[in-house]
């Protein structure tokens, strides 16, 4: 039978699994019939996993035997290349990595594994998810399914365009700076970066420590939310993990609706240099969609904001040096034979990693050695606290803060790839949410068009600490 992927969202697929209307090994078979007829051009996966339809039956048998069945059970999903899977192919779109099989599960794999979900294979991503675009992946870049010359982002771009694309109901992906908001902005689906601590980083590689979070793709908002329920909760096999007491703390009260609701829009976007002229024409007429849905309409100021590229671009390369310490072909990754053990080290560092991650390693030996760590590190610590703080005042005021996601919509393969600075300007609306540890939800609101392409532009609303649930009741309403 034909499946209407396009227009499947997760309640849909589970009512007709559940029905009989089609089984998980047929749904299984229309993503794996659809990957291969789009991925060929596209290269969102990096590895289709040979034993899908096995797994599609496991869930038919569970779904057919009524054993502990959920939302999950049977959905097809996709995995970013940095999460563990335990016994397949964890490589990070690396060849220092190349050949690396998980030993363990990720807690967020195990979370999926018990709902019964069907992994159909690892998305493509920029090298240890350092970068904006996909194409600093050791394997190729991911192209954008609205136009096959453009980029479908970074460092999650693999999982954004699998979902945008059709060939995986929902995805899994990472965000440190924006890495799953901003390719969700770009192919046209809904992103999510949780409160920083809401999602176990167990079974994850490791970049910015201090930043990551583990996060979903989906079609709607709904959909994202079902990923991020199944997902999120204390784990104690994470350091960063909120704690079951303090998790989801609650401002004001937990019941969301229009009546009251302050909408804040900082300032400081009107002023912000390189975003496109559309970008800002869209953002205004967003603005007037929420007032004319109910929403009051408020001007907050985040003075400290304009320097959040300069701290965050401070902060990850110190955290990306140490992180990637463990790399040497010793204890972890690719191992080339040089004279003798300090040549090993270099010989297999140089040829297991790519230019942008020896560019962050480089910039953060230097920030974090004698001389230079109070200067450079301390320093944008003491400047991430007082963001920080511009937060938390500015949601003593409003509910809700909103900007575009991106200056721009995705621009073109090869555009910005040997100008770090350029790539790096297009996290200008992202890396607060993380600097802070706010969630941060991106939605698509319209799109620009560029030589009879039609490319989306994105939208994004941040929360306070453990409020996800305000970003999803908001974000449904202005998706209709």
């Amino acid at each position: 039978m034909i499946i209407d992927l396009k227009n499947l969202t997760i309640k849909k697929a589970h009512e007709a699994l559940i029905k009989r209307d089609y089984t998980c090994v047929e749904l299984a078979q229309a993503y794996l019939d659809n990957i291969k007829e789009k991925d060929g051009e596209i290269h969102a996966y990096l590895e289709v996993f040979s034993d899908v339809l096995e797994q599609a039956k496991v869930a038919d048998e569970r779904i057919k035997n009524n054993d502990n069945i959920t939302l999950l059970t049977g959905i097809p999903v996709a995995v970013k290349d940095n999460i563990l899977i335990k016994g397949r192919i964890a490589s990070s779109a690396s060849k220092m990595l190349e050949n690396y099989h998980a030993t363990y599960d990720a807690t967020v794999i195990k979370k999926l594994k018990d709902a019964g979900v069907v992994f159909l294979g690892r998305t493509n991503m920029d090298e240890f998810a350092m970068g904006g675009s996909t194409e600093n992946s050791a394997y190729g870049v991911t192209k954008n399914p609205h136009d096959l010359e453009r980029v479908s982002g970074g460092s999650s771009g693999g999982s954004a365009a699998v979902v945008a694309a059709d060939m995986a109901l929902i995805a899994l992906g990472s965000d440190t700076g924006g890495s799953i908001r901003q390719p969700a902005s770009f192919c046209g689906v809904v992103g999510l970066k949780p409160t920083y601590g809401a999602v176990s980083r167990y079974g994850v590689m490791a970049m910015g420590s201090s930043f990551d979070q583990i996060g979903p793709f989906a079609k709607t908002v709904e959909d994202a939310q079902i990923l991020f329920d199944f997902i999120k909760g204390w784990d104690e096999k994470d350091s960063t993990s909120n704690p079951k007491e303090k998790s989801c703390p609650v401002v004001k009260n937990s019941d969301f609706s229009t009546t009251g609701v302050r909408i804040g829009i900082p300032k400081e976007i009107a002023g912000a240099e390189g975003i496109d002229p559309e970008i800002k024409k869209n953002f205004t007429e967003n603005v007037e969609k929420f007032k004319k849905l109910g929403y009051e309409i408020q001007e907050i100021s985040l003075p400290n904001i304009s320097y959040s590229l300069a701290v965050y671009y401070t902060l990850i390369p110190a955290e990306v040096s140490s992180n990637m310490a463990r790399f040497d072909g010793v204890r972890y990754g690719l191992r080339i034979d040089g004279q003798n053990g300090v040549d090993d080290y270099f010989k297999s560092k140089a040829t297991g990693f790519g230019p942008e991650v020896k560019r962050r390693i480089i910039l953060g030996t230097y920030i974090l050695s004698s001389g230079y760590y109070d200067a450079y590190y301390n320093k944008a610590n003491i400047v991430r606290d007082l963001i920080k703080n511009d937060y938390k005042k500015a949601f003593e005021q409003v509910d809700i803060i909103i900007t575009p996601t991106t200056p721009g919509p995705a621009f073109k393969i090869g555009e910005k790839i040997n100008d770090p600075l350029a790539l790096y300007l297009e996290d200008i609306f992202t890396v607060p949410a993380n600097l802070a540890g706010i969630p941060a939800i991106s939605v698509p609101c319209g799109f620009k068009e560029v030589n009879n392409k039609k490319l989306p532009l994105g939208l994004q609303l941040f929360a306070n600490n453990g409020l996800e649930k305000y970003l999803f009741d908001l974000a449904k309403h202005f998706e209709g």
